[in-house]
C-alpha cells in the first residue's frame, strides 16, 4: 500500500486543525450523555437550499458524535467529494492554516456567550455569525462567511444539533474578519462585531445591537447593495445621481453607525440580515 509521508508544514497543520476538534470533544462531545440522530422534516433541504446564497455548502452535525447527519450535495464544490466522504475533519482541513487559531478564538467566545450568559432556551433564538479565509480542494483561497444555529439542545443547556451553512464570499469581501456577530432570529436583542481577541464575551466591547433597517436611512442602505456588489462610488454616484464625495461621506457615516471597522464585517452583517444576495 502507497504510503505518503507528512511533511513538518502537513504535521503542524493538522495539530492546528486538531485544537478546535478537541476542543469541540471537551466542550460539547464529553457533556452530552446521549442523542439521536435529527428528525429532518420532508422539505427541510428544500427550504435550506433557498436560504444558502451564492456558491454554499451547507450542513446538520451532531456535537455528540461530532459526526455529519445531513451534508449538501453542493460541497463537492470545496472538497472534490462525494456528500459521503466528508466529515468534520475533512472541512476543518480546508481552513486556510492561520486562520485556525482564530477560529477557535471564535468558538470559545460563541461558547462563553451560549453557556456563560444566555439564559437555558436562549440559544435556539441566535444565529452566529463569522467569516474566515479557506482554500478548496484545488488550493484556490475563498473567503466564506460562516452562518450557524442550533437546532436542538440537551437538559443542561449545551447544543446537541447545530444547522451550518458556508458560503463563498470572496467576491464581495476583501478579507476576513476576527470579529464575531450574535443575531437574535426573533427581533430580541443582537451582538454585532465583538472582538474575539481574548476568547471571552465581553459585554464592555458589544457593536451596534439594533438591525441595520433601524439605523441606517433607506439612502444609506442603498449604497450598501451597491458597494456589495462592486460597483464604485463613480458609478453609484451615477446611478443615484450623487457626487462621489457624497458616496463616500454615506460610507463613512455607514461604518460608523455600524461600528464595523471595515466593509468585509459590513457586508457580512448585511448578508447575515437578508439585505444582500450573492
Amino acid at each position: 500500500m502507497l504510503t505518503v509521508k507528512k511533511t513538518k508544514l502537513d504535521l503542524a497543520v493538522e495539530k492546528h486543525q486538531n485544537k478546535i476538534a478537541n476542543y469541540w470533544k471537551n466542550i460539547y462531545s464529553s457533556k452530552i450523555e446521549h442523542s439521536k440522530k435529527y428528525d429532518i422534516p420532508s422539505h427541510f433541504k428544500r427550504m435550506v437550499s433557498l436560504m444558502a446564497p451564492g456558491k454554499s455548502y451547507y450542513y446538520i452535525a451532531n456535537f455528540h458524535t461530532l459526526e455529519l447527519e445531513m451534508l449538501s450535495d453542493s460541497v463537492k464544490i470545496f472538497t472534490g467529494k462525494e456528500p459521503e466522504e466528508v466529515n468534520l475533519d475533512l472541512l476543518l482541513s480546508l481552513v486556510a492554516p492561520g486562520e485556525i487559531e482564530k477560529i477557535h478564538l471564535k468558538e470559545k467566545v460563541i461558547s462563553d456567550f451560549c453557556f456563560n450568559y444566555l439564559q437555558s432556551g436562549e440559544i435556539m433564538k441566535y444565529k452566529i455569525v463569522y467569516t474566515y479565509n479557506s482554500r478548496d480542494f484545488r488550493g484556490k483561497e475563498r473567503i466564506m462567511l460562516h452562518q450557524a444555529t442550533c437546532l436542538s439542545e440537551n437538559e443542561q443547556g449545551r447544543f446537541v444539533h447545530v444547522f451550518s451553512i458556508h458560503s463563498d464570499i470572496s467576491h464581495i469581501a476583501g478579507r476576513s474578519s476576527e470579529d464575531i456577530s450574535f443575531i437574535h432570529l426573533e427581533g430580541g436583542e443582537s451582538y454585532y462585531n465583538i472582538d474575539t481577541s481574548e476568547g471571552v464575551f465581553n459585554k464592555r466591547r458589544l457593536g451596534q445591537n439594533k438591525s441595520l433597517h433601524e439605523i441606517l436611512s433607506d439612502r444609506e442602505l442603498e449604497i450598501i447593495k451597491q458597494l456589495a456588489l462592486g460597483n464604485s462610488a463613480d458609478e453609484i454616484s451615477q446611478m443615484l445621481n450623487i457626487s462621489p464625495h457624497t458616496v463616500k461621506t454615506h460610507k463613512k457615516n455607514i461604518l460608523r453607525k455600524t461600528e464595523c471597522k471595515n466593509s468585509t464585517q459590513l457586508v457580512s452583517i448585511c448578508l447575515a440580515e437578508g439585505l444582500i444576495r450573492i
